[in-house]
């Protein structure tokens, strides 16, 4: 495989609070390339949207990133470490945008309403392209109808509350495309789009990759979603990469017990109506209050006694595939 775009190694993000250390993201590990989607996938609080902010150096205070690399190959060839940048630094407003950008979860959340669409889209172009005000103008129209948005030249001097939740979605790809990224991260692009608008911002996803040969890093709790878009994945729990690999290899045969868990949840058409789906016990434990020994043990049906519940599993694996637990080996 070609080398990544992306990678992130043993990367840390914790949170100082008057409780004590939050370890958010606890080393960390994934690749992301040219051309492919990298799923990050697990329960709400694991730390993939913290993960995704490390990379982008927009981690708010009081939390910061504390160790690892995050390696990203640029436009020019070059090889920078972002975990090096300080987040305010020019050098890392420069790789926002032009080299990595973000689809936020909620666009009414991100979106301002006091101004259109038009003048939020214009105003990145203008600050990382050096466009004039009519160029960047016609940039935005032709990103507004190359994601779909019907009547551009029109919708572009609307604000984004007279928008329907899909366009606003499609309005805010429209804006993270705008410098033409290598890499875009979709933080929970579809969490709150009802079924037929969820399967056109994949679908448009999908032809953006095709078209542009972008790297997606995609976050979601849905391994339905995974199956549909995701070339490889990591799934992540309380702040770490338990389980890596192709998509295709992972489904086959889920080596960690937290995946298969996660996989005997989904819904299928097979299953016996009026049943209650396979639920996973117990909830994850806060980060401040992280397990000793395998975060997922007390939850884990397979837990090999006090040899799981004491010593944190290591990575095992060969290449693509790897897997944080004693059951794969390892053990002390």
């Amino acid at each position: 495989m070609a080398e990544p775009l992306l990678s992130v190694r043993g990367l840390r993000t914790h949170f100082e609070t008057p409780e004590g250390t939050i370890r958010a993201v606890d080393d960390l590990d994934f690749d992301v390339f040219e051309g492919r989607t990298l799923g990050v996938v697990g329960e709400s609080g694991c730390g993939k949207s913290v993960a995704a902010r490390s990379v982008l150096g927009i981690v708010e205070k009081p939390g910061r990133v504390v160790g690892g690399r995050i390696l990203l190959r640029t436009h020019a060839g070059d090889t920078l470490d972002l975990a090096a940048l300080p987040q305010d630094s020019a050098a890392y407003r420069a790789i926002r945008g032009p080299e990595i950008a973000l689809v936020f979860q909620e666009p009414m959340a991100s979106f301002s309403q006091y101004y259109t669409i038009g003048n939020q889209i214009t105003e990145a172009i203008r600050l990382h392209l050096r466009l004039s005000r009519s160029a960047a103008r016609a940039r935005a129209i032709e990103l507004l109808d190359m994601v779909g948005v019907p009547q551009p030249s029109r919708r572009i001097d609307e604000y984004p509350f007279q928008l329907s939740g899909g366009l606003r979605q499609r309005v805010m790809i429209a804006m993270a495309l705008a410098c033409d990224p290598r890499i875009l991260i979709a933080d929970e692009p579809t969490t709150a789009l009802d079924v037929t608008t969820q399967a056109q911002i994949l679908d448009l996803l999908r032809e953006l990759q095709a078209k542009r040969g972008l790297a997606i890093i995609l976050i979601t709790h849905d391994m339905g979603v995974i199956a549909e878009m995701a070339h490889d994945v990591a799934v992540m729990y309380l702040g770490r990469a338990v389980e890596t690999g192709p998509v295709a290899d992972i489904f086959a045969a889920p080596a960690h017990p937290y995946t298969r868990a996660l996989l005997r949840s989904i819904p299928t058409v097979l299953a016996k109506p009026r049943t209650h789906l396979p639920t996973i016990a117990g909830s994850i434990p806060m980060p401040s209050a992280r397990p000793a020994g395998c975060a997922f043990s007390p939850r884990c049906s397979e837990v090999l006694g006090d040899v799981c519940r004491q010593t944190e599993p290591p990575a095992i694996g060969e290449g693509a595939r790897s897997v944080r637990c004693f059951l794969h080996g390892g053990a002390p």
